[in-house]
């Protein structure tokens, strides 16, 4: 089964072409890498398959359905969890335990149980010990570890992840790894690292300026 088909895809920003005529697959059982050069889009394409960002020309299928608007993505959304290339710009919580439980509150889970589910990714993350933390505390390899506890937590369908192994020391991408491929999920993963996309990739696709 495809769980993302794109088709020609282009897109532009403040006039200039980004990307053109990107087309490719990505079905349930794979993971596919981003791979180029820093500008080459690599981010920009992530944020337009969940419709944060216009695209001029294509087309994106979601889980089959073809998606151009605003009202397209919405259903799809929960269903993909997006890690961005800096932690930062995704971690607001007062503490690292109510960032992660945020997304479960906002869909109508008790805080209690928001805050159980939360802990427990956590744990399966490694990282329980930061779950009183101030965010700003964090270090970066930290904040990264936090943000995908965020995104599991949502039992996404599909995981779209950007430079996941920025701020990591070797041991933790060796965790890291380990993590992503129990998970058996699809992914869309944007990464500079060599090594790691060796370990993880089942394809990858070059974005050349």
């Amino acid at each position: 089964m495809m769980v993302l088909e794109i088709k020609e895809l282009s897109v532009s920003r403040y006039s200039k072409p980004v990307l053109q005529n990107i087309s490719f697959q990505l079905h349930e059982d794979e993971r596919l890498f981003l791979q180029g050069e820093i500008g080459c889009g690599k981010t920009t394409l992530l944020h337009t398959l969940l419709g944060f960002i216009p695209f001029q020309q294509g087309d994106i299928r979601l889980f089959g359905q073809s998606c151009r608007t605003e009202k397209d993505f919405m259903p799809y959304r929960g269903k993909i969890g997006l890690c961005f290339q800096s932690p930062d710009d995704q971690l607001f919580g007062p503490t690292v335990l109510e960032d992660v439980a945020f997304g479960l509150i906002n869909q109508g889970i008790n805080n209690q149980t928001a805050k159980e589910m939360a802990l427990q990714q956590l744990e399966i993350l490694g990282v329980e010990a930061l779950k009183d933390r101030p965010i700003h505390v964090l270090s970066g390899g930290e904040k990264n570890m936090v943000a995908l506890a965020g995104v599991l937590v949502m039992q996404p369908k599909l995981l779209f992840l950007d430079e996941p192994t920025n701020g990591l020391d070797q041991k933790n991408i060796k965790k890291l790894t380990a993590l992503l491929k129990a998970l058996n999920l699809p992914m869309l993963i944007a990464s500079h690292d060599l090594a790691f996309s060796q370990q993880m990739a089942d394809s990858v696709l070059w974005l050349d300026k």
